[in-house]
C-alpha cells in the first residue's frame, strides 16, 4: 500500500518502485518518500484482498540478533526508573498498612510522627495511614512514631495450616471438571497398577528488584503520573477515577521498571499516590519499603494438588486424573465465583500433551483472604512442577526412562517433542554424568510457546547445587534471538529462586516473611551454567518473557528424585536430614 500511494502521488507504474529501510524508492528517477509521508495517500487506497509475505530467507531483521538500545543507559546510571523521579514540590509518602490482610485501621495518634523534621502531613486513606514529608527518610522515621490501633477482622487467627485445611477440605467436595477425556474411573479401576501422591506449593511474592512506587500531580482538571507500569490503559483509567478528572486528563509516564513479573499490572501504589497528590495538592511520591513489598503483595497462589495414575500391563499410562485445590486470580480481578473454571490455575494441567487416553482434571476454587494476583508464568509455574515430577514418578514405578517414556507419549505434538530431543541431546540425555551429579528432565508449554530443560544437579551437605542447565525453546518465529537467550536464563533464575528458597507462610493472619533475610533470592555464586538453543520455526511467534520458568522447578526436582529415590512433593525443595 505504501508503493501504491507513493506511484499515485508520482505518476508512475508501482512495478518500478520498491520498499525499504523506511522509505519507498524508485531507482530509475532516484525519488523517494518516508513511509510517514505517504500514509495521508495510504489511507484513501483500497485494502488488498492479497498480501504477499516475505519468505524467512528475505528476512533482514527478524531472527538476527540486535543489541538492546536500553542497556547502555542502565550500565551508566542515565535510565529513569520509578524512583528516580524528581519534580519541583514534590513530597515524598510512605504508607502504614494493617498487616492483616482485609483488616481496617480503628485510630491512630501521631503526636510523636509530627515531631519528627520534615514530616509535612499524616492522613488516613484507604490503604491505611500515610506520612507525607520533604524526603524518605523522614516520612520513614514518622511513620514508625505513629501509633496505631487496627481492626484486623476475622482472618486475625488464620495461619497457613489453617489454609491447608482449607485446600484439602474443597479438594474433598469436588471441583469444577477442566478436562475430562475417556472413563477415568473405569481406567483406574482395570489399571494393572496405581501411583497416587499429593503435590503442594505455597504462594510466593514478587520480589522484584525496585519496590513499588507511583509519583502524581493532581493540578487543575489534570492528573499526570510516573510510574513503573505494565498496565498503562488500567493505570489510566484507576488515576482518572481517583483524581476525578476525565481519562483524556490523564497522562502516564512509564519509567524504566525495576522488575515486573506481574506485580505491575497491580494498581495500589497508583492509588494511593494519586490520593494523596489530589488530598494535598503537591506532587507526591509514594515509595515501599522491601518489607512493605514483601508483606503487601499480591501473591503467586498456592495450591493443593492430588494425582493418580494408572498403568497398564505394559507400563504405559492409561489413566490420568489430576485434582487443584487453590485461590483463584480471576475471582479478585473479574468476580470468577466458585464452581467455575479459573483457566490460568489449570494451565500446565488442563493441556497435559501426553497421548493418554484416560485423562481427568479438575479444579476446586478456595479464596483464602491472602491476595493473589499475577505471577511470572501464572498457573503454569505450579502446574508444571506438579504435572511434571508426578511424571517422573509414573516413569520410575513403570521402570521407563523419564525422556523416553515422554518421547513415546509426544508422537501426536512433534513441537514438545522435538524441544525434548533437543534438551535431551545437548544435554547427554543417556550418557555418564560428572561424577556426583544427577540430570532431571522438565517439559512445559505456556504462553503459545514450548520449552524443556535439563538440569544437572548435585548434593552436599544436604545442600542442592544446580550446576548446568540446558534449555530448548520453540517460540515460532524469532524476531530477536539475543532477547529469546536472555529471556529464557532470567526465567530460569526466577524459577530456580521459587524452587529452592521462594516461600511465604502465614501467621496470626499476615506474612512472617519480611525481607531477604527470611525471603532470600537465588545469589550470583548459586547460578548455574545455561545455555539456550532456539528452534527454528515459521510457526506464529509466541511468548519468550514467561515460558522459561516452568520447567526449571521440575527439572530440578527430577534431578533430586534420581539421585535420592525420594520425590520432591513440595516447594521450596527441603532435604531430609539422615
Amino acid at each position: 500500500m505504501l508503493i501504491a500511494a507513493a506511484a499515485k502521488n508520482w505518476g508512475i507504474d508501482a512495478s518500478g518502485c520498491r520498499a525499504r529501510a523506511g522509505f519507498v524508492m524508485h531507482a530509475a528517477s532516484g525519488r523517494q518518500a518516508r513511509y510517514g509521508e505517504l500514509i495521508a495517500t495510504v489511507v484513501s487506497l483500497p485494502i488488498p484482498k492479497t498480501v504477499f509475505l516475505k519468505e524467512p530467507h528475505e528476512f533482514t531483521l527478524l531472527g538476527k540478533p540486535t543489541p538492546r538500545k536500553d542497556t547502555p543507559l542502565k550500565v551508566n546510571g542515565v535510565a529513569v526508573f520509578g524512583q528516580d523521579v524528581r519534580l519541583p514540590g514534590m513530597l515524598t509518602a510512605v504508607v502504614a498498612r494493617c498487616p492483616v490482610f482485609g483488616g481496617k485501621l480503628r485510630r491512630y495518634v501521631d503526636r510523636e510522627t509530627r515531631k519528627v523534621k520534615g514530616v509535612r502531613h499524616v492522613l488516613a486513606i484507604e490503604s491505611g495511614v500515610a506520612v507525607v514529608a520533604d524526603d524518605f527518610w523522614a516520612a520513614l522515621k514518622g511513620r514508625e512514631a505513629l501509633s496505631i490501633e487496627w481492626d484486623e477482622g476475622t482472618n486475625a487467627k488464620l495461619s497457613s495450616a489453617d489454609i491447608r485445611a482449607r485446600f484439602m477440605r474443597a479438594l474433598e467436595r469436588g471441583g469444577a471438571v477442566a478436562r475430562n477425556d475417556g472413563n477415568i474411573e473405569r481406567a483406574l479401576a482395570g489399571a494393572a497398577r496405581r501411583v497416587e501422591a499429593i503435590y503442594e506449593v505455597p504462594y510466593l511474592a514478587h520480589a522484584c528488584m525496585e519496590p513499588m512506587n507511583c509519583t502524581a500531580v493532581v493540578k487543575d482538571g489534570r492528573c499526570e503520573v510516573w510510574v513503573p507500569t505494565q498496565a498503562q490503559t488500567s493505570t489510566r483509567h484507576t488515576a482518572a477515577r481517583i483524581a476525578g478528572v476525565p481519562r483524556e486528563a490523564v497522562k502516564i509516564n512509564t519509567t524504566f521498571l525495576g522488575g515486573g513479573f506481574g506485580r505491575r499490572g497491580e494498581q495500589d501504589f497508583v492509588i494511593e499516590a494519586v490520593t494523596l497528590a489530589k488530598r494535598i495538592g503537591t506532587p507526591i511520591k509514594v515509595l515501599w519499603t522491601r518489607e512493605d513489598d514483601i508483606q503487601h503483595d499480591f501473591y503467586r497462589p498456592a495450591s493443593y494438588n492430588r494425582l493418580v495414575c494408572g498403568l497398564n500391563a505394559r507400563g504405559i499410562p492409561s489413566a490420568w486424573r489430576h485434582d487443584i485445590a487453590g485461590p483463584s486470580i480471576f475471582a479478585r480481578v473479574s468476580g470468577l465465583k466458585p464452581g467455575k473454571i479459573d483457566r490460568m490455575s489449570v494451565e500446565g494441567a488442563a493441556n497435559l500433551p501426553y497421548a493418554i487416553e484416560n485423562l481427568r482434571v479438575s479444579y476446586a476454587m478456595e479464596n483464602a483472604h491472602v491476595p493473589v494476583g499475577f505471577w511470572r508464568s501464572v498457573g503454569s509455574s505450579q502446574n508444571a512442577y506438579v504435572t511434571e515430577c508426578f511424571f517422573d514418578e509414573v516413569a520410575a514405578a513403570a521402570r521407563r526412562d523419564p525422556f523416553g517414556l515422554r518421547r513415546e507419549l509426544l508422537k501426536e505434538h512433534p513441537r514438545q517433542r522435538a524441544v525434548l530431543e533437543l534438551a535431551a541431546h545437548k544435554a547427554g540425555w543417556g550418557k555418564p554424568s560428572p561424577t556426583g551429579r544427577t540430570r532431571g528432565i522438565a517439559l512445559a508449554e505456556s504462553f503459545g510457546s514450548y520449552v524443556a530443560q535439563v538440569a544437572e544437579v548435585s548434593v552436599v551437605d544436604q545442600q542442592v547445587r544446580v550446576h548446568h542447565v540446558v534449555c530448548a525453546v520453540d517460540c515460532g518465529i524469532v524476531v530477536n534471538p539475543d532477547t529469546v537467550v536472555a529471556q529464557m536464563e532470567s526465567g530460569i533464575v526466577y524459577g530456580l529462586t521459587a524452587a529452592l528458597k521462594g516461600e511465604i507462610t502465614i501467621q496470626n493472619g499476615r506474612v512472617a516473611q519480611s525481607n531477604f533475610h527470611d525471603y532470600p533470592l537465588l545469589r550470583f555464586d548459586e547460578m548455574p551454567a545455561v545455555e539456550v538453543h532456539i528452534v527454528r520455526s515459521t510457526n506464529p511467534p509466541g511468548g519468550v518473557g514467561e515460558p522459561g520458568t516452568p520447567p526449571i522447578a521440575p527439572a530440578v526436582a527430577n534431578a533430586l528424585f534420581a539421585a535420592t529415590g525420594k520425590p520432591v512433593r513440595s516447594l521450596p525443595i527441603r532435604l531430609a536430614s539422615g
